[in-house]
């Protein structure tokens, strides 16, 4: 059950295109222009014209967001209905075949409308009513049930995929409140550490100034308790800030956006797929920092592309410049000797991109880099999807951090 949801979640939504090969139903219509028997040729071909201009029309705008709530779908639809009624009662026969795509075209256009179930049963019956005049009573039921079927399945299908999207976007807003409000909490609470152990501080400076002109001990012993207290503060700033310091991939890809845009390198990022589990937005996140601080301090690049996509079972991150990727190598340091981001690139425990090839593969992803064709440098992190709930992979007492993360 759980794989199918997640089969039909990553399927992509019928495009504009996936609905024009269903005009092929016309080719007998097509065919019997040229035979001798057809009165007035000109008139079904030019009948027929119209009919696949208003249906393509129709499906186009009523697939377009920015078109569908203007008057534009509704106008094709209606002059598409005009046609196939006319084809209908003119000439009948497989002519009667424009139902079902009328259907299917209103399918698109009023799909959550709640007049979509009375406008297609009119043309459900409308097509039975002249095939039974001009065809038979076994070509009215077939006409008619194909044209109520068409329309209903591709409303239903259609509809069925924007909930999906809608219910994707949902999840993912949900997500990201919930780390804005866990934000929000170790803010409080470290304003509240560094309000406690500053005022401590000044309390205790103020007293040493005071004793010790007249009691060097006293005073001494006030200025112990300060170092005391500054360690203790040091102590617990670093436990904070190394259970949270590992931000969000999209905190990484707006400030890589920004420190491109900053750099003169024109940024393209693009992401899509279901919200990732907290260890793979904080190893993600490092090879975006790591990646990103070697395209602009060394590639000489003026266009870089960052695509995050999330697929069945992984995760993939791709990082390419047009520039010449010196220093960029995983065997290599760069050009500072500090591996790009401050920590050795050939120590275990660094953020160059050996440490984070080495830190992917302890969570079961890989990181492979190297020149991208002729110029420019490509980097590459793909990761497990982690099935697990994101928001129950945080540790107590550490917020944000998630398990098994090793922090640089």
């Amino acid at each position: 059950m759980y794989a199918t949801a997640v089969d039909i979640e990553r399927l992509k939504p019928p495009g504009r295109m996936a609905f024009l090969p269903w005009l092929f139903m016309l080719t007998p219509d097509a065919r019997h222009l040229f035979d001798r028997g057809t009165p007035l040729p000109w008139l079904a071909a030019l009948g027929l014209t119209a009919f696949v201009g208003a249906y393509v029309a129709a499906v186009h705008t009523g697939l377009d967001p920015r078109r569908r709530a203007t008057r534009a779908p509704l106008l094709a639809l209606a002059g598409l209905a005009a046609v196939a009624f006319a084809l209908g009662i003119g000439y009948a026969g497989n002519w009667l075949l424009c139902f079902p795509l009328l259907s299917l075209a209103t399918g698109i256009v009023l799909r959550g409308h709640r007049r979509l179930g009375p406008v297609i049963l009119v043309f459900a019956c409308s097509a039975g009513v002249i095939a039974s005049l001009r065809g038979g009573p076994s070509d009215s039921f077939t006409i008619g049930y194909g044209t109520v079927l068409s329309g209903l399945v591709t409303a239903a299908v259609l509809s069925l995929f924007e909930t999906v999207a809608q219910l994707r976007a949902t999840r993912q807003e949900l997500a990201r409140t919930a780390v804005e409000k866990e934000r929000l909490r170790f803010s409080r609470d470290l304003h509240d550490l560094l309000g406690h152990t500053m005022s401590v501080v000044v309390v205790k400076a103020e007293a040493v100034r005071r004793l010790a002109p007249r009691d060097l001990e006293a005073a001494l012993g006030q200025a112990a308790d300060i170092e005391a207290v500054g360690r203790q503060a040091l102590t617990e700033i670093r436990e904070a800030v190394t259970g949270y310091r590992e931000g969000s991939l999209d905190t990484e890809l707006d400030r890589a956006r920004s420190a491109l845009d900053a750099s003169g390198i024109e940024a393209d990022v693009h992401r899509s797929g279901p919200p990732l589990s907290p260890q793979a937005e904080a190893l993600l996140g490092w090879v975006v920092r790591e990646g990103v601080t070697n395209v602009v301090r060394h590639s000489g690049a003026d266009h870089c592309e960052i695509d995050v996509r999330g697929g069945i079972g992984r995760v993939r991150l791709v990082i390419t410049d047009n520039g010449h990727g010196v220093g960029s190598r995983p065997s290599d340091k760069s050009e500072d000797g500090s591996g790009g981001t401050g920590t050795g690139g050939t120590g275990t425990g660094g953020t160059g991109l050996k440490g984070l090839a080495e830190r992917l593969a302890v969570a079961g992803g890989s990181l492979e880099s190297g020149p991208d064709g002729r110029r420019g440098f490509r980097l590459v992190a793909e990761l497990p999807v982690d099935t697990e709930d994101p928001m129950e992979t945080t540790e107590p007492g550490h917020p944000g951090q998630a398990k098994g993360v090793r922090t640089a």
